[in-house]
């Protein structure tokens, strides 16, 4: 960890933000006071947090938090009715009705808007349209789409009547479409035609009739035309999208209780099938919102541009924070850096995004492309980077900061994921940030980093956990509560554990550090993989790199590195190159047994680093749960290298 702070907010920066407001006007004179106050009181904290968001109700709760079914299944807003629509689309279609709500780029050009106003008529026309074929409270709805606007207005109707959304991958195979679908016993998928990548038309539809095929509970199949694909469509079960938009009637907005799901995401492991986290109308919305204000400071009228995917937990808050703030959502289907890898700037500038969110993965995809992926010009309206997924590798972090951010711009650093309905820690624009740290925990989520038995520590490497039930987090596992129980509540009693390495450094920064069962651990010493992976880009030619832990008769485990090397790079150098940094920066017990250089590492589609994939397949064993796999031709080297014997 750098010893100085590689940006620091000046007066106005601080002053200006929302955080800095919001503490102030509650008696708080620093961040840190405002975290310990949230932890001492929550009931406090989350009622100003919902007044300070102006939350509509449409029946006024009588208690904020109800712990007595126990405190993983605490309650929220006891009493309370409302609907996320309301909060989210309605107040500002009334107040601001031609301010810009959505915005739409797909990778072949073509740009889509909504205005507030336009973006309800559009919501109240599909809601009217999905109620006539059988829509209403409680029935689920799959929604495979591409990141266009009818993705978000089919998300917003569903919401507007009290249905449960299923956003799914757009990349998604015909197997784990069946098995979500199936799980949540959905009854209507809203699909496309297809999407274009990376220049191809590459089709959905085929897939969605393959999922649903052997699903009894699918009554109706209703398809977008977004890519100009043949799309055959089955009497008496297809209809098309501008059918269901026909209807010029209104339907009742549903006033929903806490306990009522919004949606379905669903989060995969590497053994057992997809969870269903379950999240309601007073958890992720309310939590994306707080995330977006205080964390990323995100202002009435801004522009939020975030890659990624609706299937993914920030396809739903980019969504619901952006709007619920006033703001306006920036979607872009497409590969990022096509045609040219300098694309994903371009949307920026033309759309005049404000806040822009870009993975760590991304990131060393582009830094590997040299000057060709740098911005043109400076990105004028841009004034907040944001980022999650994956650690980051300090040289990514600094390109990232220097050559888009021109060392001005915050890079705000958040980490949750699937289940907590938004982020645990963030940055925010009070604190100083060093690369790839956090701020902290954000206000209301009472975290901290303990060792095997539970105890504090800082400045050393231990599990993340959550002391207390915060917003957001899910309601539990759909139709499982054992396995909600047993996956985050088990360890030690009332306190949720997270499964990710964190540490706590001398000036009270935080890292996220990786998974905690991805850890590799040499002759009873325990190291993340981020740290090896970190090693391993040092000063080398590699442009991304996955390490994972195999048998070792002596040591326990040995390490073993996947590598990618950069364009035009001496391959042949390149395993004694990061075996030297490795073992320069982490010492000898760590120095890899051996390294494989490859095409490319295996991916969810939402560039997470798949280890335990990689590992398994390179030992031999069952890969695990696949649905989320970015390009199953991925693992074809690793298993041709296979066994898992290193190399000596």
């Amino acid at each position: 960890m750098s010893a100085e702070p590689a940006w620091s907010p000046t007066d106005e920066q601080a002053r200006r933000s929302r955080l800095w407001q919001f503490l102030h006007r509650h008696g708080c004179a620093s961040y840190p006071e405002l975290c310990q106050k949230a932890a001492q009181e929550p009931r406090w904290f989350w009622e100003a947090l919902v007044e300070e968001l102006g939350i509509v109700w449409s029946t006024p709760y009588r208690e904020v938090m109800d712990t007595s079914p126990g405190i993983p299944f605490t309650r929220w807003f006891v009493g309370g009715r409302l609907n996320a629509y309301d909060s989210v689309v309605m107040r500002h279609s009334q107040a601001n009705p031609e301010r810009l709500a959505i915005i739409s780029e797909t990778e072949s050009g073509s740009i889509s808007q909504l205005t507030y106003a336009e973006l309800e008529a559009a919501v109240e026309r599909t809601a009217a349209g999905l109620y006539r074929i059988g829509v209403g409270r409680g029935v689920a709805v799959g929604l495979y789409l591409p990141l266009i606007i009818e993705n978000a207005v089919a998300l917003l109707a569903c919401t507007k009547l009290g249905a449960t959304a299923v956003p799914l991958f757009s990349g998604f195979g015909a197997e784990a479409i069946r098995q979500r679908l199936a799980d949540a016993q959905a009854t209507v998928l809203i699909t496309a035609d297809g999407a274009m990548r990376r220049g191809r038309p590459v089709a959905m539809k085929p897939i969605a009739d393959q999922a649903v095929g052997g699903l009894p509970d699918i009554q109706r199949l209703v398809v977008v035309r977004s890519a100009g694909i043949d799309a055959p469509m089955t009497a008496s079960r297809d209809m098309e999208w501008a059918e269901l938009q026909r209807s010029e009637s209104r339907v009742a907005t549903a006033a929903m209780s806490s306990e009522e799901p919004l949606m379905l995401l669903y989060t995969s492991g590497t053994t057992g099938r997809p969870k269903g986290t379950v999240h309601g109308h007073a958890g992720l919305p309310i939590k994306s919102a707080q995330d977006w204000a205080l964390g990323m400071d995100f202002q009435p009228g801004e522009r939020f541009l975030w890659v990624t995917d609706m299937g993914w937990v920030m396809g739903p808050l980019l969504v619901f924070g952006s709007l619920m703030l006033g703001g306006t959502a920036v979607l872009y289907d497409g590969a990022p850096d096509y045609p040219e890898p300098a694309r994903i700037w371009a949307v920026a500038e033309r759309h005049d995004v404000t806040h822009l969110g870009i993975s760590p993965t991304l990131t060393r995809v582009l830094m590997a492309c040299g000057e060709r992926a740098a911005p043109p010009k400076p990105l004028t309206r841009l004034r907040v980077l944001s980022s999650t997924g994956e650690p980051w590798t300090p040289e990514a972090w600094t390109w990232l900061f220097r050559v888009v951010g021109r060392n001005q711009l915050p890079i705000i650093n958040y980490s949750g994921g699937t289940e907590c309905g938004g982020g645990l820690v963030s940055g925010n624009l009070l604190t100083a940030m060093k690369p790839g740290s956090f701020a902290g925990p954000i206000p209301g989520i009472d975290a901290d980093v303990v060792n095997e038995r539970g105890e504090p520590v800082r400045g050393e490497v231990g599990e993340l956990v959550i002391r207390q039930p915060y917003l957001g987090m899910t309601m539990g596992v759909w139709n499982d509560p054992q396995r909600y129980l047993d996956t985050y509540w088990a360890r030690w009693p009332n306190v949720w554990v997270h499964g990710d390495w964190a540490l706590i450094d001398k000036d009270a920064l935080w890292y996220i550090l990786g998974r905690s069962d991805d850890t590799i651990k040499v002759a009873g010493k325990r190291v993340g993989p981020a740290e090896v992976e970190a090693a391993a880009l040092d000063g080398t030619e590699v442009a991304e790199a996955a390490a994972v832990g195999v048998p070792d008769p002596m040591k326990g485990q040995s390490v073993v590195v996947f590598a990618v090397a950069r364009p035009e790079a001496d391959v042949d150098r390149i395993p004694t190159a990061v075996s030297q940094s490795v073992e320069r920066s982490l010492g000898k017990p760590f120095k890899p047994a051996a390294v494989h250089v490859i095409p490319r590492l295996p991916k969810t589609r939402n560039g997470k680093i798949l280890r335990r994939v990689i590992r398994n397949v390179f030992l031999g064993d069952p890969p695990g749960d696949l649905s989320s796999i970015d390009d199953m031709g991925s693992l074809d080297p690793i298993r041709s290298l296979g066994g898992g014997k290193p190399a000596p």
